[in-house]
């Protein structure tokens, strides 16, 4: 009887600009998704909508989402430059807990262009899972 270890495939390495990279880019997306949010808001909402103080906090919390994940982007962005070409890391664990197929995709290196939301889906859409 002779016993035949199941080997696993290599874990997939790469340069940690390269993923650094596309985590900014995903952080742009997230800003403009945040960012569609406001002017939809102040259609519903009407002019009276800039009149509640409640509405106002909301409406400025929405912008300093908008901010912070540009900010987070250009962060990563200009450190990214300083990072040495020869290091790589192992993606494979932190992939794994990604939930959101479409970022996995992307977070993975797989080719995406656009955004990751539809935007051509009218107001009302939306996908059972």
């Amino acid at each position: 009887m002779t016993f035949n270890p199941v080997m696993e495939p290599p874990a997939p390495v790469e340069a940690l600009s390269d993923i650094l990279m596309r985590i900014v880019s995903e952080l742009h997306d997230v800003a403009y998704l945040i960012e569609r949010i406001e002017p939809q808001l102040l259609e519903i909402g009407g002019a009276e909508t800039l009149n509640s103080p409640d509405a106002m906090k909301v409406m400025q919390g929405i912008d300093l989402a908008v901010q912070k994940s540009r900010g987070l982007a250009e962060f990563i962005d200009t450190i990214t430059g300083e990072i040495p070409h020869g290091w790589a890391v192992d993606v494979a664990t932190a992939l794994s807990l990604v939930k959101l197929a479409e970022m996995q995709k992307a977070l993975g290196g797989a080719t995406r262009h656009g955004h990751s939301q539809p935007l051509s889906k009218a107001a009302g859409d939306f996908d059972f899972f």
